[in-house]
Parts: structure tokens; sequence; C-alpha cells
């Protein structure tokens, strides 16, 4: 998404500058509490889009089929990011992803990050029926604080949250942050909660 896709003509790219609302990219670790927080969200700021990136890749097929081992669609990057560019140019989107550095860091205002102790993340995921493999690698990601260091890298630190997310009163509170945040953004450059 940071490149040029295949030479291919692209439409002129809006900078965060040109938006009337903020994007935010709610991300974390899988079982972190990433899509009910996004949904949360949406309830309380209905003139905002969600967008659930993995529910985005089934529906649209922006994949290259299913990895057997790892349990998860391999995505095509560049179709995502084609999809996506024009619904986050307008701004007033809420996009939940368990990465972050797929995407472009002139699309968002604020990228939470979410947290989650392993007790709670371990139960999380064995109730989705995660195996064994896929169950130890989001709790060694997890411990790895492999999507913090990666968001740390992909965006400004100024734009960045880091919220534990462990239960449903941090879940609210989050969602009440998130709210505030966005009712009260000046445009580019406001300060992160």
């Amino acid at each position: 998404c940071k490149s040029i896709h295949g030479g291919r003509a692209r439409p002129v790219r809006m900078t965060s500058h040109d938006r009337t609302r903020p994007n935010v990219l709610i991300t974390g670790t899988p079982g972190t509490g990433k899509t009910s927080t996004g949904r949360h969200v949406a309830e309380v700021l209905p003139d905002y889009q969600l967008i659930e990136v993995g529910e985005l890749v089934k529906s649209k097929h922006l994949h290259d089929g299913w990895d057997e081992e790892h349990g998860a669609y391999l995505i095509d990057e560049d179709r995502v990011c084609d999809e996506l560019e024009p619904l986050l140019a307008e701004g007033g989107c809420i996009v939940d992803y368990h990465g972050s550095d797929l995407f472009p860091e002139r699309w968002f205002d604020l990228v939470v990050v979410l947290r989650c102790d392993n007790s709670v993340l371990y139960d999380r995921l064995a109730a989705r029926g995660y195996g064994k493999q896929k169950l130890e690698e989001n709790l060694e990601a997890e411990i790895m604080q492999v999507v913090l260091e990666e968001t740390r890298g992909a965006y400004d630190e100024d734009i960045i949250v880091e919220w534990s997310s462990e239960s449903i009163e941090e879940l609210e509170e989050n969602v009440r942050r998130i709210q505030a945040w966005v009712n009260c953004w000046q445009g580019p450059g406001t300060p992160a909660p």
C-alpha cells in the first residue's frame, strides 16, 4: 500500500489535511477486543463507518486463498488497500484489523493498540476454537508486543495509544475515550487521548 501498485494509474490521493472527520485504526493481537470495541464505537458514532478488514477480505474476495497451516486467508494487500483508499480518503472510518503496517500512515489520525493479559487472551482464543499452533502463535505475539512494535514502526508516536482490553469496563472506557477524542478532533495533529 505504501508504494505505487504495479505501475497502474492511481487516483489523486487526499491527505489527512483534506478530511473533515478523522479515521481511527483499532488494532491488536487477535482476541484483544478489536471487533467488540469497533462495534461499540460504531454504535456511539453512528455517522462513522465501521470497516472490519477481515470481513471485507472475505466478502470482496480480496485474498489469494486459504492458508491451511495458519488457518487464515492469504490477503492480497494491494487489493485491500485499493478497496479501502476511497473510503478512508473521505474520513469518518473506524477500521478494525490485527495489523497496522499494511496501511499508509496518512490514512489514520488515531491508532488504538489493544492489549490483553495472556490468561484472558488464552480463554478468548480457546473459546473461538483456535488450534494449538494458532493459539500459541497469538499468545507469543502478545507477549512479544508484536502489534505494538509494528505500530510504533509504522506511525507517529503522537497518534498511538496503548490500552488494556480485559473486561467490559475497560471496553466501555476505551469506547468512551475514542468517542471523546473524535468529538474534540481539531484536524491532523490533534493529540491522542
